[in-house]
């Protein structure tokens, strides 16, 4: 179990905050510095946690609109976009990278990044990285 972001919670009512996340989402990406790495594409899991300021929306006409969330779907495309555009050395850049695309809408204060490489030892469920990386301001 995931603890909470340390800076920011990720959710908190009277902070008007909320938990967008996404789980266990598997890519196939280029990842590593080994050659072998490098000829072929090898399963990565990544976990999303972002703390997501609210947009006040009033009941009524309008008030329950895709534009008033932030949109888990365009997420995992990004996230996917990220994942085809090429080989990587480092899982730690491919976090890093999925990182800067979620804080990309500001009303993301805060995000947590796990990148799981799953085939790289027999005798262990995956190997990995993870990041918290915070909004400005």
């Amino acid at each position: 179990m995931t603890q909470p972001l340390r800076a920011v919670p990720l959710a908190d009512g009277r902070a008007g905050l909320r938990h967008v996340f996404v789980r266990d989402l598997l890519l196939e990406c280029r990842v590593g510095v080994h050659k072998h790495e490098r000829l072929r594409a090898q399963p990565v899991r990544v976990n999303l946690d972002l703390s997501v300021r609210e947009t006040p929306a009033k009941e009524g006409a309008g008030a329950d609109k895709l534009a008033h969330i932030v949109d888990y779907e365009i997420i995992v495309e990004r996230t996917r976009k990220i994942a085809a555009r090429g080989h990587v050395n480092l899982i730690e850049t491919l976090a890093e990278r999925i990182a800067a695309v979620c804080l990309e809408d500001a009303r993301v204060r805060a995000v947590r990044v796990r990148v799981e490489k799953l085939d790289v030892f027999p005798d262990a469920a995956s190997v990995g990285v993870e990041i918290e990386r915070f909004a400005d301001g």
